[in-house]
């Protein structure tokens, strides 16, 4: 048929005027479209050419022209009534005679030319070239005149609102007349033209920042809606991992500063008592709702889905019409319309869900970061007194930090869920009485009595959850003490029990585990067994076309019934970390100090002064003078006055007292002041009063005016950050390379820096855990050298430092350094040797100072304290322990460094999911139980498929014998001839109870594979790690292990099964539904292989990119979570050296940081959801178009159905097995990291003897030492070469020797522990390395140098195999001087001891572990170094026991100290791993050229 514009069959004439012909006025209509096309081009082309791509115009061009989001919106509406007025014109044209282009040309134009108004309105937005605008105006205009005069001559003619193209051409007159007033509205804002002076407008400050990449707030709507401005990172992704540098920052109204001022302004606005809530809202609240009606509009159109495939199957048949202006109605009941109107209506819904989701996922981080910052600014205020008295502890802190402020975020992100889900609830209801009438609330009855289940499921599973958590957190605290004490334990041979523990503690873990499973399964299966009880509830009542979408709209109403219990358990966790939170509020302003006054402090009336007022040193607010004047007793002279200071940690207990008079004392300026005295009499105490830092009950602190802004302040625990080495020490100061090297020489580090892998540029870990003990206080101590302040107070700045060192940090660092600054030092010290250097002495007994003055002042006043001091400076001065270059402590310390970072720096990257990890998790799990899982997960999808499709035959059954009795109405029908209908019905339900169980019994099996793989990982996992060799621990980091137990064990608890379980089932759901569409309409395959091409890229640069933002969000989560714990510990340092701004500015830093990760995960997600969503829709549309294109076959229309509902639940499956997938990738490193240690190789533990060992060996302490050579590694030089000696019976035996002669490694071979290769000892006759380990060790005993003690009670402590009587341990601990320290502890024996034993001191922490030594009754007792690290009382108790209680049996000592082994019986001397000297000492002493005589002679 030939085509014509106007026709073949003359029906147009113009007789009666141009305006009257029809064909005319479309002509006209094409007039500014053409208009449009022709300016627009050649302007967009010669724009393009000049620069190839629109993309490299950087984005700070970027400008949104005044109602640029109405625009769009318009133009989009404007694209869909195109697209409706061209399917008009089509199905018109077909009822014409002849082709009349006139009837769907024009709409078609006006398509083409919106398309283009919007790219060309994009264009010169981002160039920023308004004046182009105008075309656009000129457009608008004579599209509104054009279609106002077809109007007008459709009402002229009485064609009205019945017929649909005048219902078109109305809303085209308005949608052009709203454009045309949007760009009157851009030339009255911007003044581009008509105006004299065009208005200059500059783009976003953001955006003029190039750092700023998040650019979700910037883009145009489209890129908004689709996430296309995340195409190049994502894609990029593949080239090169994504890095913080790429992730740029946060827009300012993002940033956790903006975001907690605007927290802020809104609680301190509101008037009556202020409420978090409240202000929450005020702040937050807008975006809330903004989010809701996005939610509210995604929800509605949910439910055009059914109603389309409802409409589609019902007019398959019905695909004539006979007029040339078509009556409103009948363009939907044109199925090929209904399959657009599908696709459309999914497309818009899953754009406002996506747009819902990020809008409260946005609003989440904001609100997160403005609690965070609110929370950090409290902390900085909250005194010390109150966190050492346990009433603010770091674990609460923590807990906020990581687990209220994400909870309330959470619910954010779920909020919109809660008012979203009655409307779903009621509209679905309606729906389905509009589709079934009354058995529809039969069917809605079900799903409601079912859903207090449900809630029930949901609470128990929370219930659950928490005491799972309380199992697991004991079982790490349990794991972490057994790594800690791990050489100990293998000395005494009790791993296995340590290791029972943890298996008990696990066992209770795994029974919560099976009980969290049982639920989650229990849950899932309601899931799926309540849409189809409905079905099955309502199923005689269905009329024909009706059953898929009833179907359809049952599925739709589970989701928000099953979703409901989870928002509401959320919404109370919520209100419960809203309560913490507020009682923080308050809780922070009681406890907190008067240290920092800022406009909205709240400063509590306490009598305490504080320098912390900035610059002027104020006395109480209510008695001072805005400026002192001075005193005439003062002189200029003194820097800090204390007067009759009475101060304690809180109300009930005083620290710094005295019965008499309180401490009154002057510190001179430029002097160096000591502070001397026992333990716990109070020094820290003073200082930390002093600081400000105590409450002071009574009395005040006075600053010299003189004083510089801050105090540097070394703490007696040292406090390091998570930061470079060179930061520790320059802790924000400027930094002066001379001055810098002057601190580091001062307090010898750099031999340390130098083994660092990265010098003073690496990295020390949390806590310095890397570090030993001696390193972090000496990098505290340059620290606060290195600061420019006139006060330095050191809080026993020797305690952790062998003599060496001390000596070297006291001259260089403190008399040198110090000194010649002219600088006031306030010194803690037990080393009493260095108080000859001291300008004053302050002696403090039992919080109040005894006596002060010079040395010689106490020398001439109290000779008894001065005769006391001197007895312990000669025991010092006989301490020669140092070796010729350096201190053993020291090098091992160094040794251990070196170690501790080489691994660390290993970071291994896990590749995609690999076949080998998941055979591994397979095997873990058992094959039977992953047979199982397979065979049922496809037995179930199978069965639910059979379901659907046994329902379609039923429907089209009906369908067949309603078209051949078309008298009879349907319903009656269904009771008319019971026969086949009884025979469907008993096979429906069958099925759908076969499928019901199948659904249970397939959530169980994947979660107790899931259990039995976690059960079996872990199980293997501790037993190898307990069980490898020491060296293992020496070369891997602690936290690296503990890792593998926390969060890798929880990951393969918790995290994998549901990933799994979610993975495979939408997975099957997806290819089942491809499967349904693909047998029932075949054709539908040929769009499937682009679609699959389409979805199988996305799913690639997806899932690469997401695995780097969960890093990177995991990554920038943990210093955030550091840096509050580690400002919560140095509180007392930060406040001290008055570095609050800064250490805020660093938190605003790690929170912005964390949030930019935590956004850009969530917008790579939306663009995920965004694309397979739109996937499945065209899968939708693909579908539908092929069902109507192939009806011709006589396909069944229940067939069709199926179809279609199988096409709808695609869109909802599709993301979710890309997400899935990408989720599983990255919990699936926890189980490869797990699998690498449990390759690790096992100690020996059976030795050739085996059982045959006699009861009481060793029973002399024979020991013999035949040509011993040890190596700690076969691929490691020899310690010990061909060492040969012998030990006679009860012998006290000394080793010593210089660093790294081989003393430590000699005690380690006498347990085993390291690898003898040649030789060997023979004990009582038995060479020791035939022996079973776990004998050869549970009969020796040893104290190591460190003491270690578990937490528990000091029974367990002493006997953890609970062998001995009471009798045996109060004997052993009356020897250890302990016992009367013992019996006045509440408890006794079980008294608790603390985790590492913190509530002891070291003194009595070395005595327990020398009771517990004396308790195993061993002939053999061997001291490696035990004396090393205590005060001196401690050593003399230690060494009159060994003299006595340890007299019969043999004794080897390893010395640290020389002058402890003068009285040995026998002395053995090491070189470099040979024996070079065996000798009684007063022997080896008499020959003058003997190794031992030097050792002893240099150190004198």
């Amino acid at each position: 048929m030939a085509l014509s514009f106007c026709g073949n069959d003359d029906a147009y004439g113009v007789e009666n005027g141009t305006l009257n012909n029809g064909c005319f006025v479309d002509a006209l209509n094409l007039v500014p479209h053409v208009f449009l096309l022709f300016i627009t081009f050649p302007i967009l082309f010669i724009g393009w050419g000049s620069q190839s791509s629109k993309v490299q115009i950087h984005h700070n061009t970027w400008l949104h022209f005044p109602g640029h989001n109405l625009r769009w919106i318009l133009t989009f509406s404007l694209l869909f009534v195109h697209v409706c007025e061209f399917a008009e014109g089509i199905v018109s044209n077909k009822t014409m005679g002849t082709n009349h282009l006139h009837l769907y040309m024009p709409a078609f134009m006006g398509f083409v030319a919106a398309t283009t108004s919007v790219v060309y309105y994009h264009n010169i937005e981002t160039s920023n070239f308004p004046k182009l605008l105008l075309v656009l105006f000129i457009y608008w205009v004579l599209a509104f005149i054009t279609k106002s005069i077809k109007l007008w001559k459709y009402a002229e003619f009485d064609v009205g609102p019945q017929h649909l193209r005048f219902c078109i051409t109305g809303l085209l007159v308005l949608l052009y007349g709203l454009l045309m007033s949007v760009e009157i509205n851009v030339i009255r804002v911007r003044r581009y033209v008509f105006f004299a002076n065009p208005q200059k407008v500059k783009p976003p400050e953001d955006l003029q920042d190039l750092g700023v990449r998040f650019l979700q707030p910037f883009v145009n709507l489209l890129s908004k809606a689709t996430y296309w401005w995340m195409n190049p990172l994502i894609m990029g992704a593949h080239k090169r991992p994504i890095e913080l540098k790429k992730i740029g920052k946060l827009p300012i109204a993002m940033r956790a500063l903006t975001n907690y001022l605007r927290l802020k302004d809104a609680y301190e606005d509101q008037r009556v008592t202020p409420s978090i809530w409240r202000s929450m809202y005020r702040a937050f609240g807008r975006p809330i709702l903004l989010s809701s009606t996005f939610r509210y509009l995604a929800d509605l159109l949910g439910f055009a889905g059914p109603l389309c495939i409802s409409g589609i199957v019902k007019f398959l048949k019905d695909t004539y019409f006979g007029v040339h202006f078509m009556s409103s109605t009948k363009l939907l009941q044109n199925t090929s319309v209904l399959a657009v109107l599908l696709f459309l209506a999914l497309i818009l819904q899953r754009t406002f869900l996506q747009a819902s989701y990020y809008v409260t996922i946005e609003t989440g981080i904001n609100l997160r970061g403005a609690l965070l910052a609110m929370i950090y600014n409290k902390m900085l205020r909250l005194s010390t007194s109150n966190m050492s008295m346990g009433e603010m502890t770091l674990g609460q802190i923590n807990n906020l930090v990581a687990i209220e402020t994400n909870q309330l975020m959470w619910f954010l992100f779920l909020c919109p869920n809660l008012w979203a889900m009655p409307v779903q609830i009621v509209m679905g209801v309606i729906l389905l009485y509009y589709l079934l009438g009354l058995s529809a609330l039969v069917g809605a009855s079900v799903i409601v009595l079912l859903a207090p289940i449900q809630y029930l499921i949901a609470t128990k599973l929370a219930d659950t959850q928490k005491s799972s958590l309380e199992h697991s957190t004991d079982r790490l605290k349990k794991t972490t003490e057994i790594l800690k004490g791990i050489k100990l334990l293998k000395l005494y041979a009790w791993e296995n029990i340590f290791c029972d523990s943890v298996e008990e503690t696990r066992g209770k873990e795994l029974t919560c585990l099976r009980t969290f499973a049982l639920y989650t399964s229990m849950s899932i299966f309601m899931n799926a067994a309540i849409p189809i009880a409905a079905v099955l509830a309502v199923r005689r009542f269905h009329h024909t076309s009706v059953a898929f979408a009833a179907l359809a709209l049952f599925h739709i109403l589970v989701t928000p019934l099953f979703l409901l219990s989870t928002v509401v358990r959320f919404a109370v966790k919520a209100l419960v970390s809203l309560l913490v939170i507020s009682r923080l509020q308050i809780s922070l302003y009681m406890f907190s100090l008067n240290v920092l006054p800022r406009p909205f402090d709240f400063s509590p009336q306490t009598k305490a002064i504080n320098r912390k007022q900035p610059m002027r040193y104020q006395m109480d607010n209510y008695e001072q003078p805005t400026r002192r004047p001075m005193r005439p007793s003062e002189t200029e002279d003194v820097a800090v006055k204390v007067r009759g200071q009475s101060g304690g940690n809180d109300r009930r207990r005083e620290d710094i007292k005295n019965s008499g008079n309180l401490i009154d004392k002057e510190i001179t300026r430029s002097q160096l002041t000591m502070i001397v005295g026992q333990v716990g009499c109070g020094k820290s105490s003073l200082l930390l009063a002093m600081l400000g830092e105590m409450q002071a009950i009574d009395g005040r602190v006075h600053w010299s005016n003189k004083n510089r802004y801050s105090v540097a302040y070394a703490t007696q625990k040292s406090w390091l950050l998570n930061a470079t080495v060179e930061d520790n020490i320059t802790f924000g100061s400027p930094f002066s390379k001379q001055r810098y090297k002057e601190v580091i020489d001062a307090c010898s580090l750099q031999p340390d820096i130098d083994l660092l892998p990265f010098g003073d540029q690496t990295e020390i870990g949390e806590r310095g855990i890397n570090l030993s003990g001696g390193q972090r206080q000496r990098i505290c101590v340059a620290r606060a050298l290195y600061q420019n302040t006139n006060i330095v107070f050191l809080d026993d700045p020797f305690s952790a430092l062998d003599i060496h060192l001390s000596d070297h940090l006291m001259q260089e660092g403190i008399l040198k350094f110090l000194q010649d600054d002219k600088r006031t030092v306030v010194m803690v010290t037990h080393k009493l040797q260095y108080l000859i250097h001291a300008d004053w002495i302050i002696a403090m007994k039992d919080g109040s100072i005894l006596r002060e003055g010079t040395l010689k002042d106490i020398q001439t006043h109290d000779v008894e304290l001065y005769d006391h001091w001197k007895t312990l400076m000669n025991r010092h001065d006989q301490e020669l322990e140092k070796d010729i270059q350096q201190d053993s402590q020291t090098t091992l310390e160094r040794k251990t460094l070196r170690r501790a970072f080489y691994s660390r720096e290993a970071k291994s990257q896990w590749l995609l999911l690999s076949s080998q990890v998941c055979w591994c998790y397979m095997s873990s799990g058992g094959f039977f139980m992953v047979f199982l899982m397979v065979s049922s997960k496809l037995l179930k999808h199978s069965v639910i498929v059979a379901i659907d499709y046994w329902l379609a035959l039923w429907t089209s059954s009906q369908t067949n014998q309603s078209l051949t009795n078309a008298t009879l109405p349907t319903r009656s029908l269904c009771l008319s001839d019971p026969q086949p209908d009884s025979y469907f019905l008993l096979v429906f339900i069958i099925l759908c109870a076969a499928g019901i169980t199948l659904c249970l019994i397939t959530s169980l099996t994947v979660e107790f594979l899931g259990l039995s793989a976690a059960t079996n990982l872990h199980h293997n996992l501790l037993n190898k790690i307990i069980h490898a060799p020491i060296r293992f621990f020496d070369v891997t980091p602690l936290g690296q292990i503990l890792n593998r137990f926390s969060a890798d064990t929880n990951i393969i608890d918790q995290h994998i099964p549901p990933t799994l379980e979610s993975l495979t089932r939408s997975t099957l759901l997806c290819l089942s539904a491809i499967g349904v569409i693909s047998s029932i309409t075949p054709i539908f395959l040929i769009a499937l292989i682009p679609l699959g091409i389409a979805f199988y890229f996305i799913q690639k640069y997806f899932r690469v990119a997401s695995k780097d933002l969960q890093d990177l969000d995991d990554s920038t989560q943990l210093p955030l979570l550091c840096h509050f714990s580690e400002t919560a510990e140095g509180l007392t340092t930060i406040r001290a050296f008055r570095h609050e701004a800064r250490f805020k500015q660093r938190m605003l830093e790690l929170t912005d940081t964390n949030n930019t990760a935590y956004l850009f995960l969530s917008a790579a997600n939306r663009w995920l959801e965004v694309r397979t969503d739109y996937l499945g829709a065209v899968i939708v549309l693909a579908a539908a178009g092929a069902s109507i294109w192939s009806l011709e076959y006589s396909l069944r229309s229940g067939m069709v159905g199926l179809g279609l509902t199988y096409a709808l639940t695609v869109t909802n499956y599709l993301n979710w097995v890309v997400r899935n997938l990408a989720d599983l990738e990255v919990q699936m490193s926890a189980v490869k990291k797990v699998n690498s240690f449990l390759s690790t190789e096992s100690e020996n533990y059976e030795g050739s003897m085996g059982k045959h060992v006699p009861e009481n060996w060793p029973q002399d302490g024979e020991i013999k030492i035949q040509d011993l050579c040890v190596r700690y590694d076969p691929m490691l030089k020899p310690v010990l070469k061909h060492v040969n000696a012998y030990i006679s019976p009860g012998q006290k035996v000394g080793i010593c020797g210089r660093t790294g002669s081989g003393k430590s490694s000699l005690s380690l071979a006498f347990f085993n522990m390291v690898d003898i290769f040649e030789g060997g000892i023979v004990i009582d006759g038995i060479d020791i390395c035939k022996l079973p380990l776990q004998t050869l060790r549970s009969r020796l005993s040893i104290i190591l140098q460190d003491p270690v003690l578990f937490s528990g009670s000091i029974r367990f402590n002493l006997d953890p195999e609970r062998t001995c009587t009471d009798d045996r341990l109060w004997e052993a601990l009356e020897i250890a001087q302990l016992k009367n320290m013992v019996k006045a502890l509440p408890g006794g024996l079980d008294a608790v001891v603390t985790e590492g034993g913190e509530n002891f001191s070291v003194g009595q922490r070395q005595l327990f572990c020398l009771a517990r030594a004396f308790v195993r009754k061993s002939s053999i007792l061997i001291m490696d170094e035990a004396t090393a690290s205590i005060d001196m009382a401690t050593e003399n108790i230690l060494q009159k026991v060994v003299m006595t209680a340890f007299a019969d049996r043999t004794v080897v000592t390893i010395a640290h100290l020389v002058s402890s082994i003068l009285d040995a019986e026998q002395v053995l001397v090491f070189s470099s791993g040979i024996l070079v000297e065996s000798d009684s000492a007063p022997n080896l002493l008499a020959q003058e050229e003997s190794l031992f005589h030097v050792l002893v002679r240099t150190h004198k």
